[in-house]
């Protein structure tokens, strides 16, 4: 699933995280996903996070799954909302969604969210701290843009949504099935159905705080960090002050901080990890039987495909001694050689044919092996 007639140079340097960009059906031939009624019955589930937004006179009510079936039946006329968050890691189809926008890094995409509207049904105008690409599935929304937003923009009081308390349109686009609609972080947007049966597709990004660097860095440095690594001043000078804190005293310790923060390696290997931690880690999504060495050895001969779990995360960063860390939904894979080859393939693309040559290498099998067994990948045998 490509874009047609889109120039990623053009969009990378000119509007990604800049300003908006309307993208007019730029599939080869669109086809939307994923039904209401499947949408209407992940709603349903426990462990599916679900939100269901509807717009009273005045006010605005939101509802947190899952959901009864008969909840959906009592709606009436009022404007409604369905939102079903990480549909990705469930249905396939929608998974593919997210193929077109792989020019930016694996590690910077979230999850898709799917959105089902009735007649004048919405979110409300609000701001993201991420980017997002709006694909239109079925039927038809209207778009309105408005000004930049920051920390100091004022929001109505509610204890469940981050409405906009001033929102003024500068830009308006009715979108239909198969458009595209990108919005960078921190602008504001309002989404409304126009008529029934609105469906759309938001593939979003994740853009990590500052704060959440330094916090989740941290906290990993503490328990790694040997409490006998002291600060120590041997051939102490005389103060004329013993009060002062000095210049010399206050270097020395911020460069035990600095120190323990700037390691490259440790940073990257921490990083990794943490980036690639699941979204919803309590999902278990081991097979059934553990597979064996042997098992693979003779998929890998049969020309198996290998197949990426959608819910599952990967990345990888390269060693400056060469070969590749490869972190998987939070745990790091040191690799070499074939286990490296292997561990870039994984990265680059969801699915694809297991080259044999694999299978002559320990390291890459055991690596197959324990991404299998964990429900990270699957191997799908050959004709």
């Amino acid at each position: 699933m490509q874009l047609r007639d889109f120039d990623i140079e053009t969009f990378l340097r000119d509007y990604w995280q800049q300003r908006p960009l309307l993208i007019r059906n730029p599939w080869s031939s669109w086809s939307n996903p994923l039904a209401p009624d499947e949408l209407a019955g992940l709603a349903c589930e426990e462990g599916v996070e679900s939100r269901l937004i509807t717009r009273e006179p005045d006010n605005w009510r939101a509802e947190q799954g899952p959901f009864p079936e008969t909840r959906f039946s009592r709606l009436g006329r009022t404007p409604w909302t369905l939102l079903v968050q990480a549909v990705d890691h469930h249905v396939p189809e929608v998974a593919a969604l997210m193929e077109p926008f792989r020019f930016v890094p694996n590690w910077r995409i979230d999850d898709v969210m799917v959105s089902y509207a009735a007649d004048g049904g919405g979110v409300g105008p609000h701001f993201d701290q991420y980017d997002v690409f709006l694909v239109q599935g079925l039927g038809r929304r209207r778009w309105q843009l408005g000004a930049m937003c920051d920390s100091d923009t004022e929001l109505l009081v509610h204890d469940d949504l981050r409405l906009l308390a001033d929102f003024h349109a500068s830009e308006e686009w009715v979108l239909e099935p198969g458009d595209i609609l990108y919005v960078p972080p921190r602008l504001a947007h309002d989404g409304v159905a126009v008529g029934d049966d609105c469906m759309t597709y938001s593939v979003g990004f994740r853009a990590p705080s500052r704060s959440e660097l330094i916090a989740h860095y941290c906290d990993d440095l503490l328990d790694r960090l040997d409490d006998d690594d002291r600060y120590a001043d041997p051939g102490l000078p005389l103060q004329d002050n013993p009060g002062e804190i000095t210049a010399g005293a206050l270097a020395s310790l911020q460069a035990m901080i600095a120190e323990a923060m700037a390691d490259p390696a440790a940073f990257a290997r921490w990083f990794g990890g943490y980036t690639t931690e699941r979204k919803y880690p309590e999902m278990d999504w081991r097979p059934e039987q553990p597979v064996e060495e042997e098992d693979l050895h003779a998929l890998i001969g049969g020309g198996a495909t290998l197949l990426r779990n959608p819910a599952s995360r990967f990345a990888f960063a390269r060693k400056e001694a060469g070969g590749v860390l490869l972190f998987v939904d939070g745990e790091c894979f040191d690799c070499a050689g074939q286990a490296a080859a292997l561990a870039e393939l994984l990265c680059a693309q969801p699915h694809g044919a297991v080259d044999p040559v694999l299978g002559d290498s320990d390291d890459a099998v055991q690596l197959l092996v324990e991404l299998v067994n964990r429900g990270c990948v699957a191997l799908e045998a050959g004709d």
